[in-house]
């Protein structure tokens, strides 16, 4: 059974740096798309950044050059590098596992809660 377990969120204040952990455990395709998405309340979720198998990554616009995606592949752990951080960055932030065809299926953690505050 596959399993996310996010950890690193907390409080920062505005300008601040936090460093998000997804490690995955089970048995899952060796192709995959492992990333990032985030839900403020009020809002629906939406993408945050995501890293293929392959090596190719995508940011929202509104993260772009602030947050690094990266993993450590012997570890099976996904990180989240985040940067100068704004109040709007606040929401809790889930790891998302894509599995592509055949299988088109997604695996979530249950998020950790980023807030940035003064």
């Amino acid at each position: 059974q596959v399993q996310l377990v996010e950890s690193g969120g907390g409080l920062v204040q505005p300008g601040g740096s936090l460093r998000l952990a997804c490690a995955s455990s089970g048995n899952f395709a060796k192709i995959y798309t492992m990333g990032w998405y985030r839900q403020a309340p009020g809002k629906e979720r939406e993408l945050v950044a995501t890293l293929a198998t392959i090596g190719s990554t995508n940011y929202a616009d509104s993260v772009k050059g602030r947050f690094t995606i990266s993993n450590d592949i012997t570890k099976r752990t996904v990180y989240l590098q985040m940067n100068s951080l704004k109040p709007e960055d606040t929401a809790v932030y889930y790891c998302n596992l894509h599995l592509g065809p055949p299988y088109n299926y997604d695996y979530w953690g249950r998020g950790t809660q980023v807030t940035v505050s003064s």
